[in-house]
């Protein structure tokens, strides 16, 4: 069993939302923990391929193959949500819901996997020159070269999307394995894109598991895990310089007295982690990640509260693993992802489904911008510090002025959801906005 308190244990079971507050943070990561060194490769790396990505994607070209989303300003957002500007400081959207070609967070991890390993398999056959144009990845030869090779991962839609686009267009042969119940428009568009899709009865961690399997038993297959990829992680780690040149950008300064806050859906915690990390390595104590789970998987918080080392899944404290929020819909959290954010994670808050469409809502009504529900997880981060007695406690103890503070909130998928899927989501936001007025501030 675990070692989370019986009231903490109970409220979980209990499916009512909470914010829970990491007592560990700030001790000393790990031995084993990865070298920053290791982040900056990783923005490096996606550098030299921009000339690649604009020479595969045409929605590219324009950026010159960069792969970057707006920071965008969300005051329309905090006035509809209740926030006072004196006190609750300022506030942006991250816009990785509209990231180009994947269209979701995921495509920062997963382009920075696939072509990792296309760059080792071109030098290691001689059809890349370490350090040379990237291009020649796009070429026949290189092509061919691929097609003998196979890309797969276990998804629940999204890191699906973001590998099997990128190994297609390279030439890749790309599988992506997911259960029976993700969701048909994402299976449908993986087909579309050239992509195998494996499905498997279970949830996500059983399609994770199958993929592997099947992978081990060719010594041609790379498979893209989530649950334990530094590849992905660093990816996702790279995130952070770009958004610490965009805060530049708009006057923010991050020290003592002008603190961040950032708020990320999370499910493996894979994207969160990785991002967490790497804006740790940046900004230090100055910067506070919060991670947002749904009330049916709240996979970190259990991980990170049991206090072990040992997995400890939702399932073992009774919950369900079900959620609308299907990118979210993760028992298990990374295993090596936890033990990194055990110092540097300053908290979890769980979110009903009910709350996440009635906070889709608001983002549409104020900011004009649609996403799915997952990404909708992170909107009430800032509320939590605000009105809640955890979060006022959480300020006070740090000494922090959230009259001087930057709050992002992370928005992670949409922009490639079907229109009628988006009218589907918005008309049932509106119909629980009806019978809850004012429940989108809570």
């Amino acid at each position: 069993m675990t070692a989370l308190s019986p009231a903490l244990l109970a409220q979980l079971q209990s499916r009512r939302p909470l914010l829970w507050l990491n007592p560990r943070l700030g001790q000393h990561l790990p031995a084993s923990a990865p070298a920053t060194a290791l982040i900056a490769a990783a923005e490096a790396r996606l550098a030299h391929f921009e000339p690649l990505m604009a020479t595969l994607f045409a929605e590219l070209a324009s950026s010159k193959g960069h792969v970057e989303s707006q920071l965008m300003s969300a005051a329309a957002l905090r006035g509809a949500l209740g926030g006072d500007d004196a006190a609750a400081g300022a506030w942006f959207v991250k816009r990785d819901d509209q990231l180009p070609v994947a269209g979701s967070i995921k495509a920062r991890g997963g382009f920075h996997e696939v072509l990792a390993f296309a760059e080792s398999v071109a030098i290691e056959h001689g059809i890349l020159a370490a350090g040379g144009d990237p291009r020649v990845l796009a070429t026949p030869p290189a092509r061919a070269l691929f097609s003998q090779y196979t890309v797969s991962v276990g998804s629940t839609g999204n890191l699906g999307l973001s590998i099997g686009v990128m190994a297609a267009a390279l030439g890749f042969d790309a599988v992506v394995h997911m259960s029976a119940d993700a969701k048909a428009w994402k299976k449908d568009r993986l087909r579309q894109r050239g992509v195998r899709v494996v499905e498997h009865a279970g949830d996500y961690a059983e399609a994770v598991a199958a993929g592997r399997e099947q992978a081990l038993a060719s010594p041609r297959c790379h498979f893209v895990d989530d649950e334990s990829s530094a590849l992905l992680f660093f990816g996702y780690a790279a995130a952070a310089r770009h958004l610490a040149r965009q805060l530049a950008d708009a006057g923010r300064v991050v020290d003592a007295a002008h603190p961040l806050f950032v708020y990320i859906p999370c499910g493996v915690g894979g994207a969160p982690g990785g991002i967490t990390y790497g804006l740790k390595a940046l900004f230090g104590e100055h910067v506070h990640c919060f991670f947002a789970e749904p009330v049916a998987s709240p996979c970190m918080l259990v991980q990170l509260a049991s206090g072990g080392d040992a997995p400890v899944p939702v399932y073992d404290i009774g919950l369900d693993n079900r959620t609308d929020a299907d990118g979210l819909a993760v028992g298990q959290a990374s295993h090596l992802v936890s033990p990194l954010m055990t110092s540097q994670l300053a908290g979890v808050f769980t979110v009903p489904d009910d709350q996440l469409y009635l906070h889709l809502l608001a983002l549409k009504q104020s900011l004009d911008v649609e996403v799915e529900p997952s990404a909708a997880a992170g909107v009430g981060g800032p509320g939590w510090l605000r009105d809640s007695p955890e979060g006022r406690a959480y300020v006070r103890d740090h000494g922090l002025d959230l009259s001087a503070a930057t709050q992002v909130i992370w928005l992670t998928g949409g922009s490639l959801v079907p229109p009628e899927e988006l009218r589907r989501f918005q008309a049932h936001a509106e119909t629980l906005s009806r019978s809850r007025p004012g429940a989108a501030q809570a």
